[in-house]
């Protein structure tokens, strides 16, 4: 078959790229088999809400997530330099919220049935076998014994992304002390929307609401650590949970599903080559700290999708392809650092590390504007000098 397009991952930065291409008149090929369960839920902020608005998913989304109404930093490292509680308000900076935190496999849902009826979106449930390229296309061959010739061939297909191996891309690696659990829990008391964050010794242990009296729960500890919790029964565990929260939700009841996580990161060192481009964790590995892996890959659906906007004439061409790695690079590379530094500050036990990191979080406590422009970054790269776009504050007024 010929298409514009061919979309290589099933996973929900493939999804929403298939989708955003389908969207905008293109012809998508879409080749992955169907998503396994994910218990896991993912914090949407800003650019990936107006995503999910402008493809009509963002209605569906917001009666199956929970608000982020407050994010709370509170310093639980029992260190002799504590930094005072921050909290960032959505009010503040004229929203009602400042994202959704939905699971993922309500998310996945959402999109797979919208791609399912799309008119433009042809889905084969099957694994890449291999790709030939030519000069105006690239032929995909996949397992299945389909064929299909693409313009452009996109690789949305992980961190260990065969598009990626296949283009000849590299990639920078780098691993964490430390692994992340990542489980839901129900409790007594009702979370107002707020999310809050303890900074440990041995990282970030992070709720975030979902709808009703539950949550969703980042645990991060030393993987020796981590291995002790996943053989432990789930009353100890929801004992330990409820220390941990100090009884602020009050008694914690864990569901089953835990999962583990070794942290690690990674980075594209390109994210295009000739007719082909990188999306979603094929471009960037981020570990579940800040919410930022698929912010970011909405975020490459949205970016890729304006660049082959702007050059229909040629999509997959070299004009269209230096606009996407150009539009995408800066954030990437300033997301990725923000993460990294903000994960080792916690295990950084020299004192000037624990210094700076006391006095950052103490300015954003104390300075209103400071913490204004931060809250304003965090919601839309960028806005924290220009502000927010006004399609985001329009729902407050």
């Amino acid at each position: 078959m010929r298409r514009d397009v061919a979309v290589i991952g099933g996973g929900l930065a493939g999804l929403s790229v298939a989708l955003a291409f389908a969207d905008e008149g293109f012809d998508v090929a879409l080749a992955a088999p169907l998503p396994a369960s994910d218990g896991r839920s993912t914090a949407l902020f800003g650019r990936s809400i107006a995503f999910l608005e402008r493809h009509g998913l963002a209605q569906a989304v917001r009666e199956r997530g929970a608000p982020l109404a407050v994010l709370r930093i509170i310093d639980d490292t029992g260190r002799l330099l504590r930094s005072p509680p921050v909290e960032f308000r959505a009010a503040e900076i004229g929203l009602d919220a400042f994202g959704i935190n939905v699971l993922n496999a309500d998310l996945n849902a959402l999109l797979t049935e919208r791609l399912r009826q799309h008119p433009r979106v042809t889905w084969q449930e099957s694994l890449l076998q291999s790709m030939e390229s030519g000069t105006d296309t690239v032929s995909v061959t996949l397992e299945n014994g389909v064929r299909v010739q693409a313009g452009l061939v996109v690789g949305a297909d992980g961190r260990n992304s065969p598009v990626r191996t296949y283009a000849g891309i590299g990639i920078r690696r780098w691993s964490y002390p430390q692994t992340a659990i990542v489980l839901n829990f129900g409790h007594a008391r009702p979370h107002g929307d707020i999310s809050t964050e303890f900074h440990r010794r041995s990282g970030p242990f992070t709720q975030v609401p979902l709808p009703g009296r539950r949550s969703s729960l980042v645990w991060v500890e030393r993987p020796e650590t981590a291995q002790a919790l996943r053989s432990m029964s789930i009353e100890t565990l929801s004992t330990m949970v409820e220390e941990r929260l100090h009884s602020t939700l009050g008694a914690v009841s864990v569901e089953s599903g835990l999962q583990a996580f070794p942290l690690s990161g990674a980075q594209a060192l390109r994210f295009a080559a000739p007719r082909i481009a990188l999306v979603g964790e094929a471009a960037h590995v981020f570990p579940p700290i800040g919410a930022q892996g698929l912010n970011l890959g909405m975020r490459d659906a949205e970016d890729i999708v304006k660049a082959a906007t702007r050059h229909r004439d040629d999509v997959g061409g070299a004009a269209m392809l230096a606009s996407y790695e150009a539009s995408r690079k800066a954030d990437v590379t300033l997301r990725t650092m923000g993460v990294d530094l903000l994960n080792r500050s916690l295990l950084a036990d020299m004192l000037p590390a624990q210094v700076a990191r006391s006095a950052g979080l103490g300015m954003l406590s104390a300075l209103s504007p400071l913490r204004r422009f931060a809250m304003r970054e965090g919601v839309v790269p960028g806005a924290g000098i220009s502000g927010l776009p006004r399609s985001l504050l329009g729902a407050r007024e």
